[in-house]
This record gives structure tokens, sequence and C-alpha cells, in this order.
């Protein structure tokens, strides 16, 4: 779920071995809108603590414009936007559902489960391929195979924006220790 589309996943096989040279992981890649304007966002983190400051999102921009004014893989004009996942970020890698499970999230796959293709719920972890949600509502916890999913998103509730702010707070302290 990293890239969506074809022209998205051509897209990522470009960006990601220079977003590995500098130390980064792709967390999404996508090309958005119509023929005119097109915006390509890509969001990206240090797999050690998944953040990024604004100074690695500079490089891998700069990095990735080279690569493209090479390769001129977009036709026409577009923009680049290179960014941090965020708080209330996309989930794209089954190894997400682990490393924020507890967390709400909402899930959409391309196929019915149960008479439904969207999920709401709090995440359980992984079994196998699969990711396990605590489903609103339910007792039962659902399992839902991760290739199904089309999209899938951290939503934001008081426990995630606190997580994030300790997350904030922890990496201020650090710069500030490291100063002197």
């Amino acid at each position: 779920m990293k890239a969506k589309t074809v022209e998205d996943r051509a897209l990522l096989e470009l960006i990601e071995p220079v977003a590995e040279s500098l130390g980064l992981d792709i967390v999404r890649v996508r090309l958005m809108g119509g023929t005119l304007r097109r915006r390509l966002q890509i969001m990206a983190e240090r797999p050690s603590d998944h953040d990024i400051a604004v100074e690695e999102c500079a490089r891998l921009s700069r990095a990735v414009s080279e690569i493209f004014d090479a390769a001129d893989p977009i036709a026409g004009e577009y923009l680049l936007e290179v960014s941090s996942p965020g708080v209330d970020r996309p989930l794209t890698r089954l190894s997400d559902f682990d490393l924020f499970e507890g967390y709400q999230a909402r899930l959409e796959s391309d196929r019915m489960i149960e008479g439904r293709k969207r999920f709401k719920g709090m995440i359980a972890g992984t079994d196998g391929d699969s990711i396990a949600i605590d489903l609103e509502g339910e007792e039962d916890t659902a399992l839902i195979p991760f290739d199904w999913l089309v999209d899938a998103k951290l939503v934001l509730t008081d426990e995630l924006m606190k997580a994030g702010a300790e997350k904030r707070a922890a990496r201020n302290d650090n710069s500030v220790e490291t100063e002197d």
C-alpha cells in the first residue's frame, strides 16, 4: 500500500533507493491531481524512530529532484511534496500494525468482508499476513488479510495526540542535550 496505482509503483521504484541511501524509509507515494498540475506526495521517516526532521525532508526532496530531472518519469508539471506521515498517519506496511497496536484505525478493503468494506477499531497487531483489529461494537477480533487493504490510517484520538506530544517532547529534550 506504499503505492496505490501502477504509476505510483513505478515512481516508488525510483524513490525508494534514494531514500534508503539517506537512511530513510518510504511510508507512501501518491501522484495526485489531473493532467494540468499534479502533486507528488512522498511520506518518509527514519526506521529507527519513525520520525523525520525538516532537514531530512529537504535532503530527500533535492535527491529525488535530481533523479527525476534525469529520468523524467512524470509528464508535464508537478509539485513535489516531501513530508512526515504525521500523527494520524497512513498504515502502509504490515509492520505498522504491530508498531501501532493499541491505537484506533480505519481500514478499507478491496472486497466485501462479512457484508462491508470499511472497518474501524483498535489495532490488535498482526497474525501472519493478516491485520488483527478489535472492531467497534463487536466482541470478536477480526482478521483482515493485509493484501486485501486499499487504505488504512490511524484515527486522531486523544491517546494518539498524547503519544505524539510525548514523542515531540522527547525529541526536543534530546536536541537540547546535544547542543551543549
